[in-house]
C-alpha cells in the first residue's frame, strides 16, 4: 500500500503510534475490499445518507460566467449538509469492524464533526469532537448539533484555537486512548494510512459525477473546481479523473487578505516542504522555518498545510 505521493505524505511519528497506525493500514487493507463490508457501506451511503446527489447545471451562473456549462455536484444534499458523511461511515463501520468502542476527530468548520457525531449516535459509540475555541464560536449552531446528538466537544485553546491545534489535540488524545478509541480523521492529512483511507472513502464523489456528466453530455468535462482545506472535498472531486490527462484539476485555495499579506492560507502557492501532523507536505512557514499562523475567514480552509 502506498505510503508517498511523490515526495509528500508519509508517517513521520513516534514507535508506539506507527503500531497503531500498522493495525489501522492491516485492517482497512483487509475490509475496503470485503464484499460484506462495501455491501454494509454502500447500504448506509444509500439508504441513510441518501446517495446518488444530483450533479444540477447552474444555468444562471453559466450564463454569467459566459458560456462554459458549470455543474455543481451537489453534496450539500447529502445527509448532514456536506460530504464529510461519505468518509465517517467508512472509517466508523471500519472501527466497528476492529472492536473499537469510542471515537474522537477533529473539525474546523464542524462538518466533519457533525458527521462523526451523527453515525455515533447511529452505532452507539461513544465520541468525543475537538474543535478549536475560534472555531466554536464561529460554528456555534454545528456545536450545538454535535451536542444535541451526544457526543462531547472539547475545545482547543492552544495557537490560533482552529483546525491544526484541534488535529494536535485529538492526535494526543487518540495516543493515550488508543487501545479502545478510532481516530476518524476527517481531511486528507496525517500520517500514512490516512490520506488513501480518506481518498478511498470519498471518491465516491467523482465516481458518481462521472458517470452523470458522461450520461448528461456524452463527454468528460473540462475542468474539475474544488476548494482545498484539509482536502477531503478535493481529492474525492478529483480521485476518478486522475488518469484522464484531458481533465483539468483545479484547487481552489485561501487567499484570505491577500497573498501580499500574513493573513492567507494558500499553502500549495507559497508554501515550502515540511512536516506536520506525521507525514511531509507543504506549509507557510515563518522566518525560523516553522509552521506560520494561516488565515482564512472559512472555517476549515485555514488548515497549514495541504
Amino acid at each position: 500500500m502506498k505510503q508517498t505521493f511523490g515526495s509528500f505524505g508519509g508517517a513521520y511519528v513516534p514507535e508506539n503510534l506507527a503500531l497503531v497506525l500498522k493495525e489501522l493500514e492491516d485492517a482497512f487493507v483487509t475490509y475496503k475490499d470485503d464484499e460484506d463490508f462495501r455491501k454494509e457501506y454502500m447500504y448506509y451511503l444509500t439508504e441513510y445518507a441518501g446517495r446518488e446527489t444530483p450533479l444540477y447545471l447552474a444555468e444562471r451562473f453559466t450564463e454569467y460566467c459566459g458560456g462554459a456549462k458549470i455543474y455543481l455536484k451537489r453534496e450539500d444534499l447529502n445527509h448532514t449538509g456536506a460530504h464529510k458523511l461519505n468518509n465517517v461511515l467508512g472509517q466508523m463501520l471500519l472501527a466497528k469492524r476492529m472492536g473499537k468502542k469510542k471515537v474522537v476527530a477533529e473539525t474546523g468548520a464542524g462538518q466533519h464533526g457533525v458527521a462523526t457525531a451523527t453515525i455515533a449516535a447511529l452505532l452507539n459509540m461513544e465520541c468525543i469532537v475537538f474543535m478549536g475555541k475560534e472555531d466554536m464560536h464561529r460554528q456555534a449552531l454545528n456545536v450545538f448539533r454535535m451536542e444535541m446528538l451526544g457526543s462531547k466537544v472539547v475545545a482547543a485553546l492552544s495557537g490560533t484555537q482552529t483546525l491544526k491545534e484541534a488535529v494536535d489535540e485529538a492526535l494526543v488524545y487518540w495516543i493515550e486512548h488508543a487501545e479502545d478509541t478510532f481516530y476518524v480523521l476527517g481531511s486528507a492529512v496525517g500520517p500514512h494510512p490516512y490520506p488513501t483511507i480518506v481518498k478511498e472513502f470519498q471518491r465516491i464523489i467523482s465516481q458518481e459525477s462521472k458517470a452523470q456528466i458522461l450520461k448528461k453530455e456524452g463527454r468528460l468535462p473540462n475542468a474539475i473546481i474544488a476548494c482545498v482545506g484539509g482536502g477531503s472535498n478535493a481529492i474525492g472531486s478529483f480521485a476518478e479523473y486522475i488518469d484522464d490527462k484531458d481533465v483539468r484539476l483545479i484547487g481552489a485555495e485561501a487567499a484570505g487578505k491577500g497573498l501580499d499579506t500574513k493573513m492567507h492560507a494558500a499553502t500549495i502557492t507559497l508554501g515550502e516542504t515540511t512536516v506536520i501532523h506525521g507525514m511531509k507536505t507543504l506549509c507557510v512557514l515563518d522566518e525560523n522555518k516553522e509552521v506560520a499562523p494561516v488565515y482564512s475567514i472559512s472555517p476549515g480552509l485555514d488548515y497549514p498545510g495541504v
